[in-house]
This record gives C-alpha cells, sequence and structure tokens, in this order.
C-alpha cells in the first residue's frame, strides 16, 4: 500500500449564525487529528482522508486563502495526483460554498454527502446509514453550540455503525474569529473514542473555554476585556 489509509468518518462544516469553521473526524487508526483535518479562519476548512493526502488539507487552504473556490481546488489538488481514486476529500469555504470527492476506487461502503455549508463523509464504512444519520443530526441541531453541534453529528455516525474495522480515535477542530483554535481535542487511542472527545469536550467547557475570551488577540492584549 502506497501511504497512510485513514478508513473514517467525518463532518466538515460552517456554522451559519457564527461563521466557525470547524472539523470532527473518527476512525480505527490512532491520531486522526494530526493529519485528517485542516482549518484555517476566514479562510475555510478541509479533511483529507481515505488513501490521506495532507497537501490536499495544506494546499487546498493556501489556495483557498488566494479566491479560488471549493470545487476549483478540488479540481487542481486531484488534477495532477495519480492516486487521487483512492483518496477522500471535503471542503468548506469561509462564505459556506461546498465540495466533495471520493474516488472510485476507495474502499467501500464509500462516500459524501453535501449538505447546506457541511459536507459529510466517510469510506470504509458498515453502510450508507453513517453518513445519513450524521447529516441528519447536524441538520437538526441548528440552535446548538456550533461545537456541540459537530460533535452531536460524529456521534450519530458513531451509533450508525461507523468504521466498520472497530474504533480507536477521534477529534474536533474549531476556528472562530483568531488565528488559533477555539476547539482542538483530540483522543488519541481509546476503546470509544467519540464518547471520550465528548467527556473531554465537557470537562473543558468548564476547564478551559471560559479563559478562552482573556488570550491575546491581534486588537487586544493578554487580560483585556472587549
Amino acid at each position: 500500500m502506497n501511504g497512510l489509509e485513514l478508513n473514517t468518518f467525518s463532518i466538515t462544516a460552517r456554522c451559519k449564525k457564527t461563521g466557525m469553521l470547524g472539523v470532527a473526524i473518527s476512525t480505527a487508526r490512532p491520531a486522526v487529528g494530526g493529519l485528517a483535518p485542516y482549518v484555517k479562519a476566514g479562510v475555510g476548512a478541509i479533511s483529507t482522508q481515505a488513501l490521506v493526502n495532507p497537501y490536499y488539507g495544506i494546499d487546498g487552504l493556501k489556495l483557498l486563502g488566494e479566491g479560488l473556490s471549493p470545487e476549483e481546488v478540488l479540481s487542481q489538488v486531484t488534477s495532477k495526483d495519480e492516486e487521487k481514486e483512492r483518496r477522500q476529500l471535503a471542503i468548506v469555504d469561509h462564505t459556506g460554498n461546498t465540495a466533495g470527492f471520493t474516488g472510485n476506487d476507495t474502499v467501500p461502503w464509500a462516500g459524501h454527502y453535501v449538505g447546506d455549508q457541511f459536507v459529510v463523509a466517510g469510506n470504509m464504512l458498515v453502510g450508507e446509514a453513517t453518513i445519513a444519520a450524521m447529516a441528519e443530526a447536524f441538520e437538526a441541531c441548528f440552535d446548538k453550540y456550533f461545537p456541540e453541534q459537530l460533535l452531536g453529528a460524529l456521534q450519530a455516525g458513531q451509533n450508525a455503525g461507523g468504521d466498520k474495522r472497530g474504533k480507536q480515535s477521534a477529534a474536533l477542530y474549531v476556528v472562530h474569529e483568531q488565528e488559533y483554535p477555539i476547539v482542538d481535542i483530540r483522543v488519541d487511542e481509546h476503546a470509544t473514542p467519540v464518547e471520550e472527545l465528548h467527556r473531554v469536550f465537557e470537562v473543558c467547557q468548564t476547564d478551559l473555554f471560559p479563559y478562552l475570551n482573556k488570550m491575546p488577540t491581534r486588537s487586544k492584549k493578554a487580560g483585556e476585556q472587549d
């Protein structure tokens, strides 16, 4: 095998209310958060999976920042890639435009769903129900805080079967107005990674997130209030 297979399920999305961008993802390999999600405030969010190509994320964000649409980015990063039919890609830009790609040689069940400002994608799944459940859960809870909305979609995918090989890691990465993330949590190796990701998120609700508004920004020094 030429490269790393991340047979996984993910949601890549933009929040309609706040403009937040993020990726929630899980797979039956360790440390999925280190190679699959790429997110930049004011630019976009990308998940590269199946036979993962990190440069889909690295170059993809650069191209989005230069003003290319998600469809143009998808076309450009895959055009000269001889392995593209073994890859999967989801892209959402900072205005909510989307693009998704599932190569013909990805491991079945494989596919993606492009919704309103989000893309759900997965490969080597127990079936299409995983993707359908994630999309339904995400669309049903637009009133929730965006990171919780992503977590809910990921949990729905796991409940519907998820990766048919099993469970091992999960990650949630969300940005808003600053160049650093408002959520960057990972479960790198665990028997129930999605559930553990949710537990870590709840701990952060008390012990981390309330302090983020005291961090430096480009317009204020540390400790200053808006």
